[in-house]
């Protein structure tokens, strides 16, 4: 299978950099500075905390061509609507991997609904850029065990999603096939936006947990949200953000926001670009709101 991996940031370059590594026919595209780096030095890893670079030769591209059966994009989601544009005159299946909670039919107005597929980047995927180097986040035993989900539309398991899900798992990527993968997507949101918000307006996540009033009232945006969806929250563990004791529940997130993973993550990343993304989630799930 021929991959191209739309995105060159933190996800896609650090996906695209395991595929090749594991053998798979798979290019990067880019754009700008950034193209220019990736094709002097290729893929750039820090190991850990350390001065030490690993260099991967992903191939890189600065314009999608035909050719691909797999296109999976990994941007933010208020830059989708650029991708959608590029990928329109295409073909080849598309996996989009990034927040979204406005369901594949406008991605398959803009591009064909016969060619979309919805997921979410593995955990391996997570890191920091620094400069044009990027250092991947340390993964635990848990993030090891929590697969990347991929689904189709509809929810149905289809060939090609088997067959996709496999060349993964070849790779050595965790991934599953997910029946409800737009539920998945919009229960993510109803978590994401709430927090990232507030971690943003509390200036860290660490700031965040030592004000357990913020803290307590971004659990209540999150039971609203979830209450607002039309489906029972997909993984099933989200349901206990309704139904567990807010004490607890305020005591569990405060623990988390000081928790390496939680400091280590992208919640501690307050760009511009991070705002954007959380202002554009929050508008999808206000029009799904509407339309309920």
């Amino acid at each position: 299978m021929k991959l191209l991996v739309y995105g060159a940031g933190v996800c896609g370059s650090l996906f695209s950099a395991r595929l090749h590594e594991a053998g798979l026919d798979v290019s990067l595209l880019a754009r700008g500075e950034r193209l220019a780096s990736l094709r002097r030095h290729g893929v750039q890893l820090a190991d850990g905390d350390g001065t030490a670079v690993r260099r991967v030769p992903v191939p890189v591209v600065e314009h999608p061509a035909g050719g691909y059966d797999l296109t999976a994009v990994l941007v933010r989601t208020h830059q989708v609507d650029a991708v959608l544009e590029s990928l329109a005159g295409l073909e080849g299946d598309v996996l989009f991997l990034h927040n979204w909670a406005a369901g594949a039919e406008p991605l398959g107005e803009a591009i064909g609904h016969e060619r979309v597929l919805l997921g979410f980047p593995p955990a391996l995927a997570a890191g920091t850029m620094d400069g044009d180097v990027v250092r991947p986040r340390a993964t635990t035993f848990m993030t090891r065990r929590v697969p990347m989900p991929i689904g189709e539309p509809d929810g149905r398991t289809t060939q090609r999603l088997e067959r996709i899900v496999r060349e993964f798992r070849t790779a050595g990527i965790n991934a599953k096939a997910e029946p409800r993968m737009d539920a998945w997507l919009k229960t993510h949101a109803a978590f994401e936006v709430p927090l990232g918000q507030e971690v943003h307006a509390a200036g860290g996540p660490v700031a965040l947990a030592d004000d357990p009033d913020a803290v307590r009232g971004m659990l209540h945006l999150v039971r609203q949200n979830l209450a607002a969806m039309p489906t029972s929250p997909v993984p099933r563990t989200f349901a206990a953000l309704q139904t567990l004791p807010e004490g607890l529940l305020v005591a569990l997130l405060r623990r988390f926001l000081r928790s390496p993973t939680a400091v280590n993550s992208g919640l501690s990343n307050a760009s511009p670009a991070t705002v954007a993304e959380l202002g554009r989630l929050a508008e999808q799930m206000r029009a799904h709101a509407k339309v309920r």
